[in-house]
């Protein structure tokens, strides 16, 4: 029972998709996790984020059905409490239905606190009301066989001098279960959380401040793509603020009061109920002890793999998944699955190609979304590479004209028809459009290549078809 084949420490979506994987391959497998399994994605991020997101998109199509197309719809108000109990019971059923997953695979889910003691040997304090004397919390002592897993995860970053309070400053861990629903929000980080959040807020309608100290949101995606996003966003009455920063903020008894250096160089006052900081996530390793197994964090606090192809550290048999990978690993939760999959594979000595994080799909839950897989057109560039691009409006089709939330699809590629490099799309349910774009951009399609296949008529989809067949010289709406 205490000498596993593999220790997986963390019950994230990257540490539980390496137990998985790792029990159907005939190994034994013990996990640990401190908290619940399913990590933030289950618990704080991912689905209970999207639960409250599809609240949001609920509202806007009230206020659009009564705005644009004449349907007399009204909107009372907003149950708060039974929202919230919506999105918490998706998150329970999740929940049990991983623990199911781990429990009919064999794995053993251990409660505690893991502390390294050796390169393999992981020393576990366990959690009161788990089994120990006399109810007591127990210790175990666990060694593995073949190989230890690192997948903790990570936490939001804070600002100094700016403490959250989980109700006047909240972080996105925090913002979904903080009290009640804020008549205004200033949100800190342009990023996909901080746009998600902004997006959710003014849906329900706060008024909403979003600043991002980049000259752009959304800045590690295509220029295009910012661009539209910010267009749709101001649509919606969010005042975006891109190439600002915080320069101090206060908070009162009614809210906070933050002071802020806006593109321009003047400096603007912004009071808001909430004041919700997404700058970013940090590895979490406190109370790990790395440095007892033979390992090192760099400045930034990721274990940095020395064989990126296997995941696997400078130690022998330790390899790492999910958010304690500093880039290219995305902090994306399907990445993390893609990783634990990859790192089970290794350790049961199963061929496991290497994770191609170039053709991991990025998308952001706002509305509108955005969606992108493979490289901007900037990116494409800075390599040295001759490209090609073509985009195109989604409301130039008709699909596009009944959603009426504007978009776009643009595709970077190899000049003279080469390989797919890049495909980025803005614009709504573009989150369901981007599968087919990663398997192009994957299998280093070329756009004769995807031109060949019809799209279906009337969606947006075809506004991709038609985006290939331009570039393919075949195009009928463009030139």
């Amino acid at each position: 029972m205490n000498s596993p084949d593999v220790i997986v420490i963390g019950g994230g979506t990257g540490g539980y998709s390496t137990a998985l994987r790792a029990a159907a391959l005939g190994l034994d497998v013990a996990l640990v996790e401190r908290d619940k399994v399913g990590g933030t994605c289950l618990h704080r991020g991912c689905i209970p984020s999207k639960a409250m997101l599809h609240a949001a998109e609920l509202v806007d199509g009230i206020a659009e059905a009564r705005e644009r197309w004449g349907v007399k719809a009204t909107l009372d108000s907003v149950d708060w409490p039974a929202l919230v109990a919506t999105r918490d019971d998706i998150v329970a059923r999740n929940h049990r239905g991983v623990e199911a997953h781990l429990a009919h695979a064999g794995v053993r889910v251990v409660r505690g606190s893991a502390q390294l003691t050796g390169p393999r040997s992981v020393r576990v304090e366990g959690v009161p009301g788990e089994p120990g004397a006399d109810g007591e919390p127990g210790v175990y002592e666990l060694s593995a066989r073949r190989g230890l897993v690192l997948a903790t995860g990570s936490r939001p970053r804070t600002l100094p001098g700016l403490a959250p309070d989980g109700r006047r400053v909240v972080t996105s861990d925090d913002a979904l279960f903080a009290p009640g629903l804020p008549a205004s929000v200033l949100v800190l980080g342009g990023g996909a959380i901080g746009v998600e959040y902004a997006s959710f807020h003014r849906s329900l309608g706060a008024d909403v401040t979003l600043v991002e100290a980049a000259d752009r949101i959304v800045p590690l995606e295509d220029a295009d793509v910012s661009r539209h996003l910010t267009r749709g966003l101001k649509k919606r009455g969010i005042d975006v603020r891109a190439g600002s920063r915080l320069l101090d903020a206060e908070v009162l008894d009614d809210g906070v009061r933050a002071r802020v250096r806006t593109a321009r160089g003047e400096t603007l006052t912004v009071e808001a109920e909430r004041l919700l900081v997404a700058v970013g996530r940090a590895p979490v390793t406190d109370g790990l002890d790395v440095a007892a197994a033979g390992l090192a964090t760099d400045e930034r606090g990721f274990v940095v793999p020395a064989d990126w192809d296997r995941l696997e550290t400078a130690v022998p048999g330790v390899h790492v998944v999910g958010d304690l990978l500093p880039p290219p690993s995305l902090g994306l939760a399907h990445a993390s699955f893609a990783e634990g999959l990859l790192v089970a594979e290794t350790l049961a000595g199963v061929p496991s190609a290497p994770v191609d994080y170039a053709a991991v799909p990025r998308v952001t839950y706002s509305s509108p979304q955005t969606a992108a897989v493979g490289l901007s057109e900037a990116e494409a560039r800075a390599r040295g590479q001759e490209v090609e691009t073509n985009s195109m409006p989604l409301t130039a089709v008709a699909k596009g004209m009944v959603h009426g939330q504007g978009g776009m699809v643009k595709v970077v590629t190899e000049a003279g028809g080469g390989r797919v490099l890049g495909v980025h799309l803005v614009g709504p349910h573009v989150s369901e459009m981007i599968a087919e774009s990663q398997l192009i951009v994957g299998w280093d399609a070329e756009p004769s290549d995807v031109a060949r296949h019809v799209h279906p008529h009337p969606t947006l989809s075809e506004a991709v078809g038609e985006v290939f067949l331009t570039l393919a010289g075949r195009g009928l709406h463009q030139q």
